[in-house]
């Protein structure tokens, strides 16, 4: 099939497809002419590399799994490392952030303390205020 066809197949575009190609993450293409050849081998990592790629994984990272693939047999037992190290970094990211969130909580609860502390906080309304100027 031609580039226009795997592009449909595996939802990517030909721009992409090219850029793959020119990085390494695909492996070229044959040639019928001028034209280049997909197999539906071709669309299966296509659609491997956009699956990753909305999961998080970066063009750096899938080069490091797709890197020497020639098109035979895929290297599984790599993307599954890959997958694991990119668990982990999503384990630490998360922990991350649930502490951020807990320092948010604590900032939070300690700025409202201080806000009673220092009587910044009014019990009076506006029209108490404004009765109590005029007085």
């Amino acid at each position: 099939m031609y580039i226009g066809k795997a592009a449909q197949l595996s939802g990517t575009t030909i721009k992409s497809i090219r850029h793959y190609e020119d990085i390494g993450l695909l492996p070229p293409a044959e040639r019928k002419g001028k034209y280049r050849v997909y197999t539906q081998e071709s669309v299966d990592v296509l659609r491997f590399i956009k699956c990753a790629q909305t999961l998080g994984f970066k063009l750096k990272e899938l080069q490091a799994i797709l890197r020497g693939y020639n098109g035979a047999a895929f290297p599984w037992e790599l993307a599954q490392r890959e997958i694991q190290r990119k668990k982990r970094e999503l384990r630490e990211q998360i922990a991350g952030m649930q502490q951020l969130y807990i320092g948010l909580e604590e900032f939070e609860n300690s700025l409202q303390d201080a806000k009673e502390e220092c009587h910044l906080v009014r019990a009076a309304g506006p029209e108490k205020k404004a009765s109590a100027m005029a007085s």
